[in-house]
Formats: structure tokens, sequence, C-alpha cells
């Protein structure tokens, strides 16, 4: 069964917690299944990457590692980071900031 996750791909979050504290950057990916994200330019590693071809030369490359959902807020525009609610819109549930109640 597929896990809901009120954090979706290209929202704009804020880590809150581990080594990258207070760095704010998009949702790539969000891996369901381990509860993780993997937020752009957050929780970077090096690692070791094996040559494929002439051009690519490999070496030891810098990439994002994936978060667990727990470590991260996402960011309202008028508040900062926040907590996710929802609103009815008619039929359609919509997110909205817990503090100011505007849209996400």
């Amino acid at each position: 069964m597929q896990k809901k996750f009120k954090i979706r791909k290209d929202d704009t979050v804020e880590l809150i917690a581990g080594k990258d504290k207070g760095k704010r950057g998009t949702v790539v990916r969000v891996i369901s299944d381990k509860d993780r994200v993997i937020v752009s330019g957050a929780n970077l590693v090096k690692k070791a990457m094996k040559k494929r071809s002439q051009q690519d030369q490999g070496g030891i490359a810098e990439v994002e590692a994936p978060v667990h959902i727990s470590n991260v807020a996402i960011v309202c525009k008028k508040c900062g980071p926040t907590r996710i609610g929802y609103k009815l819109d008619g039929d359609k549930k919509i997110r909205v900031c817990r503090k100011c109640g505007e849209t996400l």
C-alpha cells in the first residue's frame, strides 16, 4: 500500500534537523517506501563513481543523500517553515499552512 505524505515533489522545504539544519531546497524525489525525500543542495555526500565511457570521468562525486521526511518542514511564502493542514474546496482537498491558512 502506498503511504500518503503531505510533502510532494517540487515543494520548497527547510531541514529542521541534522547536519544541514536550516538549509532550504526543493524536493527532487519522494521515496515513500523508506519514508525519505531527496532535497536539492542538502545532505551532500561524497560517492565513488565508476567510469562509464570515454567522456565520463568517474571519480568522487557529491550527490544528495535521502533525508527522513520527519526532518524536513514545508516552507510557507508568508510565515516560513510550517506544518500542513487540509481544507475542502468543494470536492477538492487543498493543502494549507497551519499558521496563516494560505494555500501551499
